[in-house]
């Protein structure tokens, strides 16, 4: 009896950010909105999210650690353990 799953695939591969053709994931919602409202503006927004989760994925950033990235870089090396109003 044959199995009806192929065994091509692997536990290890669930990992792996699933893409649409060579899209990330993440940028296939603006392309989905650009489909349902074809206007200039929507055009140029769907290619800056590309770009942008595009040059998230070269540099190995997720989202997240982007974020957190960008809001230690706005903080400064500077931390103090209480807050100005306490000092």
């Amino acid at each position: 009896m044959a199995d009806a799953i192929p065994q091509s695939t692997h536990w290890r591969d669930s990992a792996r950010n699933p893409r649409f053709f060579m899209i990330d994931f993440r940028a296939v919602f603006p392309v989905f909105l650009l489909l349902l409202h074809i206007r200039w503006w929507s055009f140029a927004v769907t290619v800056v999210a590309i770009f942008f989760f595009t040059m998230l994925e070269r540099y190995g950033f997720t989202v997240v650690v982007f974020f957190r990235w960008l809001r230690a870089f706005l903080a400064g090396s500077r931390k103090v353990s209480a807050p100005w109003w306490k000092r």
